[in-house]
């Protein structure tokens, strides 16, 4: 049964931290399955749009991004291409709360993972959709949308 997790926030030092792949194969799939779906369940409580590991105290590379019908559960994702054109953006983020910001976002960007059994995936990412997996894979990376703002609002 899935349970809502605590969600850290800004100063905690695990949101700074740039977060360790995961392999897979050192991984129990009951495990990382369980850790999936709380996860899920935390995000969609919040409510939110995306939640990134570090983000309740795991330091590793493992974001959800909230899609219909299903959200995306990806493993040691990466922003393969980007588009040349960036929008500017209103972003906030569960672990800053009650902050906004204009962040400057690619328009679009191509995403490389893998799934919570392995198997690769890649998705080109347009608009809102690709604004939440560079706010998700920044926190992998240690990176929060407050260092980007252009200006809080």
């Amino acid at each position: 049964m899935p349970k809502v997790l605590l969600i850290v926030h800004e100063p905690n030092t695990v949101l700074r931290a740039r977060a360790k792949d995961i392999i897979i194969s050192k991984w129990d799939p009951k495990e990382l399955k369980q850790l999936a779906e709380d996860m899920v369940l935390t995000m969609k409580k919040a409510p939110g749009v995306g939640l990134a590991a570090p983000q309740i105290g795991k330091s590793i590379r493992l974001i959800i991004v909230d899609h219909t019908p299903e959200p995306f559960v990806l493993i040691n994702p990466k922003i393969k291409k980007h588009s040349l054109r960036r929008d500017t953006l209103e972003e906030g983020c569960l672990s800053v709360p009650g902050k906004y910001g204009l962040i400057k976002r690619y328009k679009s960007v191509q995403v490389k993972a893998q799934t919570l059994d392995g198997k690769p995936f890649e998705l080109e990412a347009k608009g809102f959709l690709a604004e939440i997996f560079q706010h998700e894979i920044d926190h992998l990376n240690g990176t929060l949308y407050i260092d980007k703002a252009l200006k809080f609002i």
